[in-house]
């Protein structure tokens, strides 16, 4: 898989997120920056990223990915920790 390839996906997942995929082909790290995380436990935001690339994961297609996410509040006060 290529990197926008998994961008795409997270992307058609989470509708108006925006995101940053680097990876090797098959182990891939995103960054993910979404409304939809207000509120949310860091596992229930692993969880819906994780959806939007359910079958590829299954297939092993994509292989891994490592999981960066930010509210948008997060993501403009410099809070990536």
């Amino acid at each position: 898989m290529e990197n926008q390839q998994v961008e795409e996906l997270i992307r058609a997942g989470l509708p108006g997120c925006e995101v940053t995929v680097t990876g090797d082909g098959r182990h891939f790290e995103a960054i993910v920056v979404s409304a939809e995380f207000e509120g949310k436990s860091p596992l229930q935001k692993q969880r819906m990223v994780m959806a939007t690339v359910k079958p590829q994961i299954e297939s092993d297609e994509l292989h891994a990915l490592s999981i960066k996410t930010f509210t948008p509040d997060q993501w403009a006060a410099g809070n990536r920790s």
